[in-house]
């Protein structure tokens, strides 16, 4: 599927109704990520971003885990609403785990000391085009997914599970999979508030 890169921008949502159905092979879901992390912008061109890709039993099993830690955590009268939301997840057709390498970023504090400060700030900003550029791809191909953040909850047990270096730190997970329905209509405020021009 073509679309131009205004339209592409312009239809991607977040989509919480997903089923477990994907409109394009594993192979092409592999080769977008692939692509992203290849061309995304790194502070310094150091690619300090990471991705894991969960389908299957594997996918079903980090919303499981997900669900187990937020029980421990999440008052039971209120639980219900938790476990649908997160039940809501497991209904996609995966889900694409992102991380920081943090053994990168304290290289690069090392090496350049004057911008040492700067270094964990341009880090998360790359991981933010990362899944930014992921979504939108996936958003093209077709396929629903939002942007999750249950790191702090789950990053030991994740880690632990599927074998993940110490050094690379949760940021987020994108659940994702064939839309079931329509997203409502985008509100947008008046442009005004949020741009200046100076001529």
């Amino acid at each position: 599927m073509v679309k131009d890169f205004y339209t592409a921008i312009e239809e991607r949502r977040s989509r919480y109704s997903i089923t477990n159905e994907s409109t394009i092979s594993d192979e092409k879901i592999k080769n977008i990520i692939e692509y992203a992390l290849k061309h995304t912008p790194f502070a310094f061109n150091a690619h300090n971003g990471r991705a894991i890709l969960l389908l299957g039993e594997n996918h079903d099993k980090l919303w499981d885990i997900t669900k187990e830690e937020l029980r421990k955590i999440v008052p039971e009268e209120n639980f219900q609403d938790t476990s649908d939301k997160i039940d809501s997840f497991k209904n996609g057709y995966g889900t694409i785990l992102f991380f920081e390498d943090t053994k990168v970023v304290k290289s690069l504090q090392k090496d350049f000391p004057l911008y040492k400060d700067n270094f964990p700030v341009w880090s998360l900003q790359s991981s933010g085009m990362l899944q930014y550029n992921v979504w939108t791809s996936l958003s093209i191909e077709g396929l629903g997914a939002s942007l999750q953040h249950y790191s702090e909850v789950i990053e030991n047990r994740v880690k632990k599970e599927w074998e993940i270096p110490s050094n690379w730190k949760m940021i987020a997970q994108m659940p994702f999979g064939k839309p079931a329905n329509e997203p409502p209509e985008k509100e947008f405020a008046d442009i005004d508030k949020f741009f200046k021009l100076y001529d």
